[in-house]
């Protein structure tokens, strides 16, 4: 267990709070959604409550190490304040700035200050001015972050699995660090999910690329019971077992790994599902994003897929099929889509799915779904109120799930026993 909030006393300190508020704006550079602003609620109240003085860092967009006006974090200290119902303070331009350091330094107790965005500068990604590795330039850079506060909060999951100067280098500079509430909560549940979880326990697994889930899977095969395989990565493992999969996604070169997890899965004693039909279609529009009207869009009548046709998503006898399991399972991990869902056409087996995963949630289940689609999924089926835990890393959760190391959360102390 990592030292959390509750273990520091944080009163009159200056805590430096890791947060994650690369949230999407439109081309107005209005924030379109502040799900990620409002998730780091109960750690800033908390620290309000404890009458420290909060400093705010986050990055925003991939700017490369240059200032890239478009990518500030300017438009987030209003909708924060609005929040919170205070002012919050922000310096632009450069977060380690002399104007910056001294806003942080004329800090008062219960304030809160926001600094501008963290990959304006390269050494924060371990990068020097000219774009080489340089583990010294980001050493100083955190140095420098934290010479700005005492104590230093981790509240931003989504940059946990990523070695940076301000999640995992800043650490030995200050006096305390501690994992945040939105943290700890993530460790909570997919720590659970994956270390005590209550059986069955079925883990859903989708999207295009099996080389993308492949340290998952293999994980996975030593906690779970069943293993739900769809969208894309779907068709390489039924080639892999000798069905026709027509014009389908498929990784040639992933084949033997396919079968090796299946023969693992075997020896194991862990099922693995696969589709048993198919919606699929001749013609789609990727750029657009849409079905053109030529299109023959179908639902096969079993596993297989014919020639000139592509698979878009799972079919309504294996949303019969997986019905069962879902609704049996009392632990369920769900990562990735199970079609195009980005195509509102292609997008209702993953959709139904998130419906039955809230419906065995409702029942006692424990779910918790990460990743990009997969959260928009349990959104557009309006069941994300009944999930129990929504990851807010889909990179950090699935790294989670491969039973990785996550820089950002190592560096942080554990309790004392």
């Amino acid at each position: 267990m990592k030292l959390t909030l509750s273990d520091i006393d944080m009163r009159g300190k200056k805590v430096l709070v890791r947060v994650d508020y690369n949230v999407p704006l439109d081309a107005n550079l209005k924030i379109t959604n502040d799900k990620r602003i409002v998730s780091t609620l109960p750690t800033i109240e908390y620290l309000l409550k404890n009458n420290a003085a909060i400093i705010l860092m986050s990055h925003f967009g991939r700017p490369k190490g240059k200032v890239v006006p478009e990518m500030s974090l300017k438009p987030v200290p209003a909708r924060l304040s609005k929040l919170l119902g205070k002012p919050v303070k922000f310096v632009g331009g450069d977060c380690v700035s002399l104007e910056s350091k001294k806003a942080a330094t004329d800090l008062k107790p219960g304030e809160i200050l926001l600094l501008e965005n963290l990959r304006f500068h390269p050494e924060e990604e371990g990068k020097n001015a000219s774009g080489k590795k340089d583990e010294f330039a980001m050493d100083a850079f955190a140095k420098e972050l934290a010479s700005m506060g005492e104590v230093f909060v981790q509240d931003a999951f989504g940059t946990v699995h990523r070695a940076h100067a301000s999640t995992a280098g800043i650490v030995k500079y200050v006096k305390d660090a501690v994992v945040g509430f939105l943290v700890e909560k993530e460790l909570k549940f997919l720590g659970e999910a994956l270390e005590k979880p209550v059986k069955p326990f079925l883990a859903i697994l989708g999207g295009a690329k099996v080389s993308d889930k492949i340290n998952v899977i293999e994980n996975l095969l030593n906690k779970v019971d069943t293993i739900i395989i769809g969208g894309a990565m779907a068709y390489t493992f039924l080639k892999a077992q000798g069905v026709s999969i027509g014009a389908s996604l498929v990784e040639n070169d992933k084949l033997d790994l396919a079968r090796d997890l299946l023969k693992k899965a075997k020896e194991r004693n862990v099922d693995i599902m696969f589709p048993v039909d198919h919606i699929i279609t001749d013609k789609i529009d990727f750029t657009n994003k849409e079905v053109p009207p030529t299109a023959k869009v179908e639902n096969t009548v079993d596993e297989s897929i014919p020639e000139g046709f592509m698979g878009v998503d799972v079919g309504r006898k294996s949303i019969e099929k997986f019905y069962e399991v879902v609704k049996s399972s009392k632990t369920i991990v769900w990562n990735g889509p199970l079609g195009i869902f980005e195509i509102d056409e292609f997008s209702k087996g993953t959709v139904e799915i998130a419906k039955l995963v809230a419906e065995a949630t409702d029942e006692g289940a424990i779910s918790v779904v990460g990743g990009g689609d997969s959260v928009s999924a349990v959104k557009k089926a309006e069941v994300d109120k009944r999930i129990s835990h929504i990851s807010t890393g889909g990179g950090a959760s699935l790294e989670f799930m491969e039973g990785k190391d996550l820089p950002g959360i190592t560096a942080i102390p554990d309790k004392k026993r």
